[in-house]
């Protein structure tokens, strides 16, 4: 979406820091031995509280509230009994909404002991969404954001998945435009002022080929490798971005 009104911002600030706080209480307690549904009750219940609901389960049926993929899953996992170990990969992902308004935000965790590469990984996914941020005004090509990603991954030596970006969202969960997170030289649309995005790394150790697991909504590495991802709900203005999604 496109903000139109100042009640429109202030519905968008409501809803990401909802997600902000849910994202930041089930990070707090990501530790080995907690499952995946105590992590998930953890955050729906800020959720719940606060007035607002999952986006996942409202618009697509997702089984749980949020959703939480470790390791080789990519993302889209569904939280289980299954519990959290020493050295896993831990990737948190909340969507919500209130009164109408949408925000989407992810971080990835380490549980130690840390294995170094790991480590470099999820700093990765996070340094390559700030290298973006910098340059993430009205009048930028989507594509140049996508370069920027791309050239921070490639550089840290992993690799970006192509077949998953950021996009549109405000007014539901996905919205146009798509927001790769590499180059795409036929790509010339531009960012324009008030346009509500999210912006998202998702990369891997490995290859950049992906599947969807048996379950119909998990998507993991072909190859076994760990992957990480790092997301914000923006607003893209004429100087510097408005993260919604950051306390």
């Amino acid at each position: 979406m496109s903000i139109d009104s100042k009640e429109d911002l202030i519905g968008l600030k409501e809803s990401g820091k909802i997600a902000a706080m849910a994202l930041r209480e089930m990070s707090r307690n990501v530790r080995p031995g907690v499952s995946e549904l105590e992590l998930n009750d953890i955050g729906a219940k800020i959720i719940k509280k606060n007035g607002a609901k999952s986006a996942p389960m409202e618009v697509y049926g997702f089984p749980k509230e949020v959703i939480i993929s470790i390791n080789d899953e990519v993302v889209h996992g569904i939280p289980s009994n299954r519990t959290v170990n020493q050295g896993d990969v831990v990737k948190l992902d909340v969507t919500i909404e209130k009164d109408g308004y949408y925000a989407d935000t992810a971080v990835s965790i380490i549980v130690p002991p840390i294995i170094k590469k790991h480590r470099r990984l999820v700093m990765c996914a996070k340094s390559s969404f700030e290298r973006a941020m910098k340059i993430t005004s009205a009048g930028t090509r989507i594509r140049d954001l996508g370069k920027a990603i791309q050239d921070e991954v490639e550089n840290n030596g992993f690799t970006v998945i192509p077949d998953l970006c950021g996009h549109g969202i405000g007014r539901t969960i996905h919205e146009k435009p798509s927001i790769p997170n590499y180059y795409s030289f036929y790509d010339r649309e531009v960012l324009t002022d008030g346009l509500v995005i999210t912006v998202e790394p998702i990369i891997t150790e490995g290859n950049h080929k992906i599947f969807t697991a048996d379950d119909g909504w998990t998507i993991k590495t072909s190859d076994g490798k760990y992957s990480s991802h790092y997301e914000h709900t923006i607003v893209v203005t004429r100087g510097a971005p408005i993260i919604l999604t950051q306390l």
